[in-house]
């Protein structure tokens, strides 16, 4: 199994997965740990410290026995990296030390890349990523002035087609700021069927969250907007009156306004007025932040209720669910498209897929009785539908899910 070791690091990549690779004996009798990297495949070994040496000076300076141990690794870590490299018969390039010249150019060219994007015009999100991968990149021994380096290093990783791709596209639009140009890789995301949790499920999910957090996700369940979409939502976005919601879009999708419920319009309205204009979260609160919170309490919810299926939920899962139960509900795939302020409707073709599959063996209904208008109105925005009338009273279904 392979272990992460944080101060232990492999000089070709810098990971710290590595396993165990057994040892190596010195005619002295002294052992050396041999090391696997979990990333690369490199194989390196570091002598271990002998407690019982005194060591005092190195080329003629006073050294603690720390440092000592410094030196030696570095040392043996070359050695055994020129032993690797002679063997497989092809030169890898070695890391970058962190506060080289060389790294501390590529930090800034980074930032640099970053600023370029923002003035062109790219998303936050977009430029967040592109700038992560390029670190990542230039992290695992990536030269981003040698596109053969940079190719190398992407087809070693374990990361998925589309993973890949996305890294192709990071690097081609920095070389695109610097002026240079490369013969990209063919790679190419596959497209999956997404996951559709039950109803019961988010409900559980929303009910266990804090209550900034379950305000967010019930938005999300009850508008299909993109995670994004709802972290820019502001006060004066949402009508308590008519309880509507005004959605600015992002990646170039349309503007809409949703009708959401009783419940979540009071959710809204007792949210704190702590982040200014702005709903969930300041202008400069990154939305990472809180989907890393997001993972920690579905993780817990998840392990109280013993139901790993909540796991796979993530807030993209709920504007799949919203698109599934819509099309499921009208069998109206252009007022699906308006709902989620789709452009081409090859994009919301998907869920006429997904609610066909889903549903084909479901004959099963919950049934309710409406006595009044507010009756009526309240099953109406929990997805029933109107069956009949009977005794004065009305009647309305929904499929089990």
């Amino acid at each position: 199994m392979a272990e992460t070791h944080g101060s232990i690091r492999c000089p070709e990549c810098g990971s710290s997965r590595l396993y165990k690779d057994g040892f190596r004996y010195l005619e002295n009798g002294a052992t050396v740990q041999r090391w696997l990297c979990r990333d690369c495949g490199l194989r390196f070994s570091r002598k271990r410290f002998n407690v019982s040496e005194r060591v005092s000076t190195v080329d003629g300076h006073p050294l603690n026995r720390a440092a000592a141990y410094s030196r030696s690794r570095q040392v043996c870590d070359l050695a055994e990296e020129s032993k690797n490299l002679a063997i497989s018969g092809a030169r890898q390039e070695p890391a970058q030390r962190e506060g080289t010249p060389q790294t501390a150019d590529i930090k800034g060219k980074i930032v640099e890349y970053a600023w370029w994007m923002k003035k062109e015009g790219y998303s936050e999100t977009t430029i967040l990523g592109r700038s992560k991968l390029l670190k990542i990149l230039q992290k695992r021994g990536a030269s981003l002035y040698d596109p053969d380096s940079v190719k190398a290093v992407i087809a070693r990783q374990s990361w998925s087609e589309g993973r890949k791709a996305n890294a192709v596209d990071a690097y081609t639009s920095f070389l695109k700021m610097v002026g240079g140009k490369w013969e990209p890789p063919r790679y190419q995301g596959v497209r999956k069927i997404p996951f559709i949790p039950t109803e019961t499920e988010v409900d559980q999910l929303i009910a266990g969250c804090s209550n900034r957090m379950g305000t967010f996700l019930q938005l999300l369940k009850e508008t299909g907007m993109r995670s994004g979409e709802a972290w820019r939502l502001t006060h004066s976005d949402v009508d308590t009156v008519t309880r509507t919601v005004r959605i600015t879009p992002e990646k170039n999708s349309n503007p809409r306004i949703a009708h959401i419920s009783q419940k979540l319009a009071a959710m809204l309205d007792a949210l704190p007025k702590t982040y200014g204009s702005r709903a969930f979260s300041n202008p400069q609160q990154p939305l990472d932040h809180f989907r890393d919170n997001y993972s920690q309490q579905r993780k817990r919810i998840a392990n109280k209720l013993k139901n790993p299926r909540i796991l796979k939920i993530t807030f993209h899962t709920f504007r799949h669910f919203r698109g599934t139960m819509e099309y499921h509900r009208t069998r109206d795939i252009l007022h699906v498209m308006q709902v989620l302020g789709h452009k081409n409707i090859k994009n919301t073709l998907m869920y006429v897929q997904l609610a066909e599959e889903l549903f084909k063996d479901q004959q099963e209904y919950v049934s309710k009785v409406a006595k009044n208008e507010v009756d009526a109105c309240g099953l109406v925005e929990a997805g029933f539908e109107y069956v009949c009338d009977f005794n004065d009273a009305r009647i309305f279904r929904k499929r089990k899910i």
